[in-house]
């Protein structure tokens, strides 16, 4: 009786083991998506806040929101590319990068039409 009893308690010990790594594991994929979620929101916000296509955009721009680091270039979109000589809008690439207080890093480049006068 006794040697079952121990194995019975030997088998309650594997199990909680396997639930506390199953929950530990779980408990950082929520964090990794909280983070990621986090970092989405900031860069929404950041393109949100972004002038119109009517004013210019500088080169250059960085700031912080949130305890999120941001950072945005602005360039020409494919500089030998021949633009059409009547068109009131120019293509513009920016690129935009957030980083996280933890020290994550998400990045998104994307082509915008901006007035021949801007930038």
């Amino acid at each position: 009786m006794m040697i079952e009893a121990l194995v019975a308690l030997a088998l309650i010990a594997i199990m909680l083991t396997s639930i506390g790594s199953l929950v530990a594991t779980n408990s950082q994929g929520v964090r990794n998506l909280e983070q990621h979620v986090a970092l989405i929101e900031t860069m929404r916000l950041i393109t949100a806040s972004l002038p119109r296509a009517a004013e210019p955009l500088p080169a250059a721009l960085a700031g912080q929101i949130s305890e999120h680091q941001w950072q945005i270039r602005t360039s020409p979109f494919l500089e030998d590319l021949s633009m059409v000589p009547d068109s009131r809008f120019i293509l513009l690439r920016i690129e935009l990068q957030v980083r996280s207080p933890s020290g994550a890093v998400r990045m998104l480049e994307t082509v915008r039409l901006q007035l021949r006068g801007g930038n």
